[in-house]
């Protein structure tokens, strides 16, 4: 056996230069359409921007292109070099949202074909670079962009927002677009997109939007009539913001020392029960939106979890902490490249058994408190409700969400799946015990989805019902003549709905 070397011996060193399919590793880093979005937006806040303005732009049916545009510092044409190359060393200021100079084309790559980036400073002249996915993963070429049509693209802009400087990106072949426009596909997209959109943006920047002197609009425009559909101001949706505390001890703030960073400090609220608010009721499930919600420089990187400090559950869904980042988070914190969540070591968890408030309170009080203030609120209502099992695929998310606050739902039991397949046609639907899963018979689809699209989680009404006539038969080892009898009275009386409905299909064609 050789004596072992500390030291690894080397003869000299070679350039390898990134593979082609690098950019294919960067542009697949999970961006969701609107995290991709918010990850620009936080660009055009670095630079100093007061509004943004986020473009669709249609062709009639089709939509065409998406923009973000701001009335920031701007760049000139080295500044767009750096933008533009991967990890390019941008000085971030202390108090910068970006971090690892990839967000610019990882966000647009992910979402489009091509990146354009135009931009200008007060005592330079427009200038821009283009990515070009196709260009990217051949030879690393990036695209410089004629200096009139720069030139003429900001002018489009000229005074809303961009008056003396100002930067626009442009993404093209935008992969979320509907490919085919017609039927009203494009504004059901532009419908839906566009409340994710906001609701994202208003929460993950909240802090920003509430301020009086920043603003995030979003706009549609047909570029062939100039016709403005749609043009609204993203509103803040502060995930703290209940009017009334569910508990009037709180908010309260605790200490948590955490090892190689110091004291964090936690603010801990309990909403009010029962809220209807979309600062409530727009961040996800009662099991997602509780637990932590950590800010970077005023940013939210992460909008609820308990970050395996303990198991979400039904009755600490009124618990929510903020917790300021630190600007030297060692190796306790370490956020995503996507800044939609913090990875936390179990220092942080340690710390949070020996975190207290400024009378001594460990922050367990907080935990006791938020789940007798859910318990308390249901016994005022004079009823309770047993556990059940929950809904699971094929139930849409926001009807699972209502369920989830409704109900509560057994957490280690396997869900009801609502899938369909062909059955009988004497069956409207079949329950399957063993794979916890309700069967709708495929035959009569057409009838129960009207002649809209069908999909994962269509039919709500229906697979609605269906859950809640249905779970209880999961919930029993096995039904006794009564139940089978009622079972026997539903079938028969969907499956001649469901018939009345294909008859009705057919007289109206």
């Amino acid at each position: 056996m050789t004596d072992w070397q500390f030291v690894v011996p080397t003869n000299g060193s070679k350039v390898l230069p990134p593979d082609a399919r690098s950019w294919e590793a960067l542009s697949s880093q999970g961006y969701d359409f609107e995290v991709a979005v918010a990850d620009l937006v936080d660009n055009s806040i670095d630079a100093g921007a007061k509004d943004v303005v986020i473009h669709f732009l249609r062709d009639g049916e089709q939509l065409v292109s998406l923009l973000v545009v701001d009335d920031g510092y701007g760049m000139d044409e080295d500044d767009l070099d750096v933008a533009m190359t991967v990890g390019g060393r941008q000085k971030y200021t202390a108090r910068a949202l970006g971090m690892f100079g990839t967000g610019l084309k990882s966000a647009s790559l992910s979402q489009a074909d091509s990146v354009t980036v135009i931009s200008k400073t007060r005592r330079t002249r427009a200038a821009g670079r283009r990515w070009v996915m196709a260009h990217a993963k051949s030879d690393h070429r990036c695209d410089i962009v004629d200096a009139e049509y720069a030139q003429n693209l900001l002018d489009r802009y000229y005074d809303r927002p961009i008056t003396w400087q100002g930067t626009v990106v442009r993404w093209d072949g935008v992969k979320d677009f509907p490919k085919h426009g017609g039927g009203g596909q494009t504004d059901r997209y532009l419908h839906r997109i566009i409340v994710k959109l906001g609701l994202h943006l208003g929460l993950y920047l909240h802090r920003f939007l509430a301020r009086e002197d920043f603003n995030i609009t979003i706009a549609v425009e047909d570029v062939r009539t100039g016709t403005v559909y749609l043009d609204f101001g993203v509103q803040p949706v502060d995930p703290f913001g209940y009017p009334v505390s569910g508990d009037p001890t709180f908010p309260r703030r605790f200490v948590a020392p955490v090892a190689g960073v110091g004291d964090v400090v936690l603010d801990a609220h309990i909403w009010t029960p029962k809220s209807n608010l979309d600062e409530y009721k727009a961040l996800g499930s009662v099991i997602d939106r509780q637990g932590f919600y950590f800010y970077r420089n005023d940013r939210l990187v992460q909008a609820g979890g308990w970050n395996k400090y303990r198991q979400a559950e039904q009755h600490l869904s009124l618990a929510r902490i903020a917790v300021d980042l630190p600007s030297e988070v060692g190796d306790a914190f370490r956020l995503t490249v996507k800044k939609s969540g913090v990875e936390t070591s179990p220092a942080f968890a340690s710390a949070l058994e020996n975190a207290v408030d400024d009378q001594g309170r460990p922050f367990a009080d907080f935990l006791i408190a938020a789940q007798n203030t859910y318990r308390e609120a249901r016994k005022r209502t004079g009823l309770t409700r047993d556990p059940v099992i929950g809904p699971g695929e094929g139930v849409a998310p926001e009807v699972r969400q209502t369920i989830e606050e409704e109900l509560p739902v057994l957490e280690y039991e396997e869900r009801i799946a609502i899938r369909w397949q062909r059955l009988d046609h004497a069956l409207f639907f079949d329950v399957d015990r063993d794979t916890r899963t309700i069967w709708l018979n495929q035959y009569y689809r057409p009838a129960v989805v009207a002649g809209r699209h069908g999909g994962l989680n269509d039919a709500p009404l229906v697979k609605s019902l269906l859950y809640l006539m249905l779970r209880q038969v999961f919930e029993k080892s096995y039904s006794g003549p009564r139940e089978k009898d009622t079972l026997q009275l539903w079938q028969s009386v969907l499956v001649a709905a469901a018939r009345s409905g294909l008859d009705g299909a057919a007289d109206h064609d």
